[in-house]
């Protein structure tokens, strides 16, 4: 069951973590949010989860099983922001320059692919577990 909890917390993290992706890629061209300035790309932090333990996680953390993943927080990318000259735009400083969110639309796609896969993975092994617990039970019959 252990196994289950390990692969349910990646599939959450995952998700969170598209979620953050998806919000990245919605505001690639946000040049005025409500803190003022352009939108700053967001981070998730990930830590490993390090609950209560009871005896069967005690036994596990001595054989080197890990407990998990969780989100520890969101942060907001400090990379500068992008500069462009468009002097028309109303954001435009007085030499013609926008900033522009520090967003790459490909970086993010490219790491929305990798959670999509680590999703994938969490699932697979939640099922490769529920099929062995299965097995199990029934070969006890």
């Amino acid at each position: 069951m252990d196994t289950l909890q390990i692969s349910s917390s990646g599939l959450t993290a995952e998700r969170l973590r598209m979620d953050v992706i998806a919000e990245n890629i919605a505001n690639a061209n946000v040049t005025r949010t409500n803190a003022g300035g352009p939108y700053r790309r967001k981070i998730i932090l990930f830590a490993p989860r390090e609950d209560e333990q009871s005896f069967g996680q005690v036994l596990g953390n001595t054989m080197k099983i890990g407990q998990g993943v969780r989100a520890v927080r969101i942060v907001e990318d400090q990379s500068p922001f992008r500069r462009v000259y468009e002097p028309a735009h109303p954001d435009a400083d007085g030499e013609g320059m926008v900033e522009l969110p520090n967003v790459n639309p490909m970086m993010e796609m490219v790491d929305m692919i990798a959670a999509t896969r680590a999703y994938e993975a969490n699932l697979a092994a939640m099922n490769s577990t529920k099929n062995m617990i299965s097995r199990a039970i029934n070969f006890g019959k």
